[in-house]
């Protein structure tokens, strides 16, 4: 019996643990203009499905053992996930010292891109599909939830936002539910920022929540000794990282649980 189940648990570690390359285009929306072709990762549940989705934006770094980590975190919540490389494609490895060398308003294609493969897949959920993004793939995530990038038509029906950069100036016409989660001590995408959105006005208020972390830093949901990177101080938090990572689940829960 207790080698039934062990070979059971193999079955499943192993199910959720093997990624898919894939590759699929770029798309156009708004004043957005198409990227290059975009490769990226294909991460399943077990079964046929179909399943609900969550495409995922890598930070400044570009895909990596933290993207990892989420989709496999992801799946076993019982999400298809597609982590897209928006780097590669445009020959860069990071951006982190030069953040607009590829916005993220120009990720937003790539995410309009990863919605219509995935609603093209069929063990996805056609339209109900969620994003998540850490850093410059939170820029990206507030940036896609904008009104004018049309992405809730393609699907987009939740979207989450570590550590974002925030602007007043340009994000308050969010069109998705949006759930942003960031530290007080982040020195590198500050929260007040994010404070400020929050103040100047969404054109829908009840599509926004927020939640700030008194003693967080950047990448605080990322388990590896504290560091500084890039000139910016980044480290776990032991109490924001499980508490983002349970409002996380419980937000795509609430929006992603039920078929369209």
């Amino acid at each position: 019996m207790l080698r039934l189940l062990a070979i059971a648990f193999l079955m499943l570690v192993t199910s959720v643990a093997q990624a898919q390359p894939v590759r699929f285009p770029s798309v156009a929306v708004a004043n957005v203009p198409a990227g290059p072709e975009i490769s990226g990762w294909l991460y399943r549940p077990g079964g046929a499905g179909p399943f609900p989705a969550v495409v995922l934006a890598h930070t400044c770094g570009g895909v990596s053992e933290q993207t990892e980590m989420w989709a496999k975190r992801l799946v076993s919540w019982g999400y298809v996930v597609v982590a897209p490389d928006s780097f590669g494609p445009r020959g860069e490895k990071n951006v982190c010292s030069k953040g607009n060398a590829v916005s993220g308003n120009m990720r937003v294609a790539d995410v309009a891109g990863a919605l219509d493969f995935l609603n093209a897949q069929p063990f996805v959920q056609r339209g109900n599909i969620g994003l998540i993004g850490h850093s410059h793939g939170g820029w990206t995530t507030v940036r896609a939830v904008q009104k004018s990038y049309g992405l809730a038509q393609r699907g987009l029906k939740a979207a989450v936002a570590y550590y974002p950069l925030c602007s007043a100036g340009f994000d308050t016409h969010v069109d998705v539910p949006l759930l942003i989660l960031i530290g007080d001590k982040d020195d590198w995408t500050p929260a007040d920022n994010c404070r400020k959105l929050q103040a100047a006005g969404f054109d829908r208020p009840e599509f926004v929540e927020a939640t700030y972390y008194p003693n967080a830093r950047h990448s605080f949901d990322y388990n590896v000794p504290d560091r500084t990177a890039f000139g910016h101080k980044m480290g776990y938090d032991t109490a924001a990282a499980p508490d983002a990572e349970a409002r996380t689940k419980a937000f795509f829960a609430r929006y992603l649980a039920s078929r369209p």
